[in-house]
């Protein structure tokens, strides 16, 4: 992801995404959210957490502690019991969105 993008900034809780964003970064992030955290400072110079997802049009910055990544893996029947993107829910979504490019990005770190 290029952080010196010139692309819009979005930061958002993932529940209050929409539901194809939300499945997109489920794709990026098949083995879970919580070792891909970025930390960074606030406007209000807090230090935060943050799950970097970039897409076409817009850099998001998806709110979440670690704490809250594993859970949302563990809540989320998208995941197995390992905290890895279930095979079929992977193939779907892989289908849904397939002409979004995230693919083209997956050997690229």
């Amino acid at each position: 992801m290029n952080l010196a993008s010139n692309k819009p900034r979005v930061i958002k809780d993932f529940d209050k995404l929409e539901e194809s964003i939300q499945q997109q970064i489920k794709l990026e992030y098949p083995e879970g959210f919580d070792e891909s955290l970025i930390y960074f400072t606030n406007k209000e110079g807090k230090r935060v957490s943050a799950l970097p997802f970039e897409t076409d049009e817009k850099y998001y910055l998806v709110r979440m502690t670690i704490e809250e990544a594993q859970q949302m893996i563990e809540d989320d029947d998208d995941y197995d019991d390992d905290g890895k993107l279930r095979e079929e829910i992977k193939e779907e979504y892989e289908e849904k969105h397939h002409d979004q490019g995230e693919d083209d990005d997956a050997d690229d770190y």
